[in-house]
């Protein structure tokens, strides 16, 4: 007799019984009489969301309820009564079925069964489809109810004439077979839009959801053909796929159509109704409408590329202003040695102004991307509006009339002033080109108070100063009006505009809390639309102007920066103010120098450089060693926004003498003694 196998150990008993409960379709958990889990399976964590390091033996059912309050899974309310209540009830050991519907939409049937032993079983079924589809079958049979009385009353009223013929009982029965598996076929497909076409293209079942889809009455689609029910337009975009659901195929497509004065979108599914012989008889239209689906792809897509700029601008800023700084800081120390040279001035003076404007356009370039902060203040709209009219009346031709209208008032609202002008006389200037044979400019401002769902803005509900621009110039085409925003997308000719000019002013009005807009047909000009927050108070007396700062002395000066050009031009500025330079490539070999010389005053450091310790990490550890010595950072553009807030200063790059100068004398105010 064969030698009885031996029982597995516990630990494989266990692990056998584990995977059996992972392999379960419903979740499950025990407790014991304590409230401890004694058993559970991978379901139950999945159905509720739970982390798998809140499920080991021993737990206590406590935790599981916490788990859910504090996520919110029980609704508003204080979190320790929700928790009581529900472990007080469990505690009962009482059998209970109950449903409950998470945040998240799915509905679980929660069954509870108490042990022997005072503990309890509990099941977690997902029956959110179940409860769907009861739903909606519920609504489907009344319908199919009304239907099958209206029928029924037709029979009725056959029958004495269907006695008398069994070969036109059998074709109405044949009839009523066909009917009922249609019907059945559409009540279990659940579409929004539900019609059936036979194999000559015309109508034989249009429910009311698609006959108003295609502004018909209801009932007025059965009988007429396809292309006189859906118009020629749409007709064209979808034959092909009709054909192919005539040949037996199932199809799906999409397709679009002018209704209401708007294009809409929508998602059609054909399935053929193929005979025994295999023949097809026409086929089943489910289709549903897609049109906000369309218009947040659409919203995602011009989100990705205004990201995409501004991380490329980003990236390319702290590069180009470390050349601007080479540049101006050479050609400024040119302009002061050589000050009584006219044929140097000649040269030198428009390449400094073109510098400058590069670094106006970098910022200018952050600002639009986001990623450039500005500086916001109290500004006076007709203040700035009315200077901003004088100029734009200078820079227009005199077929061009400007007006204003300023509303009578003082409005105040918190913006870049520069960043503001720059935005409004790109709109004019836009405005000109638009008006080639002349024609009107109108500027106007006035406060309004949004309700937080005001079209056109997507802005919270609050007060705010409306600023329009119009102009009754050539206008926009749809498509041209559907890119404006776009970053280099221009109907210039190429070398007359950059495609710059909107895309930063979207992004200073968004990065000011705004919003803007824009209208515009062919042919009936153009309306820009503006909404920026209120100042929170008006603005009161100037403050004074900048307080003479205490002179920083001669000390010696630790210059840290990795570019050595720029590094040259950085030094010359501190040696003209007076002060001895030592200079280190990288953070480390500056930390290293700081240890070893104590005669270092100040550091000057770039905020960007290699090696692992950038220059907020750098002043934090000469702060904790040498608190006495002055810090001053110089960025080309700090991304490092986490860091930026050490109150040290930060000089832009690039920048002048004075603006050094400042910066070293500050930080001398603030280092500690």
């Amino acid at each position: 007799m064969p030698q009885e196998t031996s029982a597995a150990d516990p630990a494989q008993r266990y692990e056998m019984l584990q995977t059996g409960l992972d392999l379960l379709d419903q979740g499950i958990t025990v407790f014991d009489a304590g409230l401890r889990l004694v058993a559970w399976n991978r379901p139950f964590l999945q159905l509720l969301d739970f982390p798998e390091e809140l499920a080991y033996v021993g737990a206590p059912f406590e935790s599981f309820i916490r788990y859910n309050a504090e996520r919110g899974e029980y609704g508003p309310g204080d979190r320790e009564i929700q928790v009581a209540e529900r472990v007080a009830a469990a505690a009962r050991f009482a059998p209970h079925v109950t449903e409950r519907q998470r945040p998240n939409g799915r509905v679980l049937l929660l069954r509870g069964e108490p042990l022997p032993h005072r503990g309890f079983v509990t099941l977690y079924s997902d029956i959110t489809e179940q409860r769907y589809i009861e739903h909606l079958t519920e609504h489907q049979n009344i319908q199919l109810e009304e239907r099958v009385r209206r029928r029924t009353a037709q029979l009725e009223n056959a029958n004495a004439n269907l006695r008398r013929a069994n070969v036109e009982i059998e074709r109405i029965a044949a009839a009523l077979g066909r009917s009922e598996e249609r019907l059945r076929l559409i009540n279990d497909t659940i579409p929004i839009l539900i019609g059936y076409v036979d194999r000559d293209e015309v109508y034989q079942y249009a429910n009311k959801g698609y006959s108003d889809w295609y502004g018909h009455l209801e009932g007025s689609v059965t009988g007429r053909a396809v292309i006189d029910v859906i118009g020629p337009q749409v007709y064209a975009q979808v034959r092909d796929s009709l054909q192919t659901a005539l040949s037996g195929r199932q199809v799906s497509y999409e397709y679009q159509m002018e209704r209401q004065g708007q294009t809409v979108f929508a998602h059609s599914t054909l399935v053929p109704e193929i005979s025994a012989d295999g023949e097809t008889l026409g086929f089943f239209v489910f289709s549903h409408d897609i049109t906000e689906q369309k218009r947040m792809q659409a919203a995602l897509i011009q989100a990705q590329k205004m990201e995409a700029i501004g991380q490329l601008t980003g990236g390319l800023a702290h590069d180009f202003n470390n050349l601007l700084t080479v540049v101006i800081g050479n050609l400024a120390a040119l302009q002061e040695q050589r000050a009584d040279d006219p044929g140097i001035a000649e040269f030198v003076e428009p390449a400094l102004q073109s510098a400058r404007r590069g670094v106006q356009l970098i910022r200018r370039l952050l600002t639009f991307s986001r990623q450039q902060p500005l500086e916001p203040q109290a500004v006076d709209i007709s203040q700035l509006i009315g200077s901003l009219a004088k100029l734009v009346r200078r820079s227009l031709p005199e077929s061009i009339a400007v007006s204003t209208d300023l509303a009578g008032v003082a409005i105040h609202v918190l913006a870049d002033p520069s960043q503001l002008e720059s935005a409004l006389l790109n709109f004019a200037l836009n405005a000109r080109d638009a008006m080639p044979d002349g024609g009107r400019l109108h500027i106007a401002a006035r406060p309004i108070e949004l309700d937080g769902d005001a079209a056109p803005f997507a802005l919270p509900a609050g007060h705010y100063a409306l600023i329009e621009v119009a102009d009754n110039g050539q206008g926009m085409d749809a498509a041209t009006l559907a890119r404006v925003f776009e970053p280099f997308f221009t109907t210039k000719r190429f070398g007359l505009g950059s495609g710059l000019g909107l895309s930063m002013a979207y992004g200073f009005v968004k990065q000011s809390g705004g919003d803007i807009t824009i209208h515009s047909e062919p042919g009936q000009g153009t309306t820009v639309l503006i909404a920026l927050p209120l100042a929170p108070d008006a603005p009161g007396v100037d403050p004074a102007g900048d307080e003479a700062l205490p002179a920083a002395g001669g000390g010696l000066v630790l210059l840290v920066e990795d570019e050595a050009s720029v590094r040259r031009v950085v030094r010359q500025q501190l040696v003209d103010l007076g002060h001895p330079v030592i200079e280190a490539e990288n953070g480390a070999q500056a930390l290293e120098m700081i240890g070893q010389i104590a005669d270092i005053a100040f550091v000057v450091s770039d905020v960007i450089m290699p090696g692992g310790l950038n220059g907020h990490r750098l002043a934090a550890e000469i702060r904790r060693l040498r608190p006495a010595v002055g810090i001053v950072l110089i960025s080309g553009y700090d991304d490092e926004t986490a860091e930026a807030d050490s109150g040290l200063p930060v000089l832009a790059k690039p920048f002048g003498r004075q603006d050094l100068a400042r910066a070293l004398a500050r930080s001398h105010k603030e280092a500690t003694p």
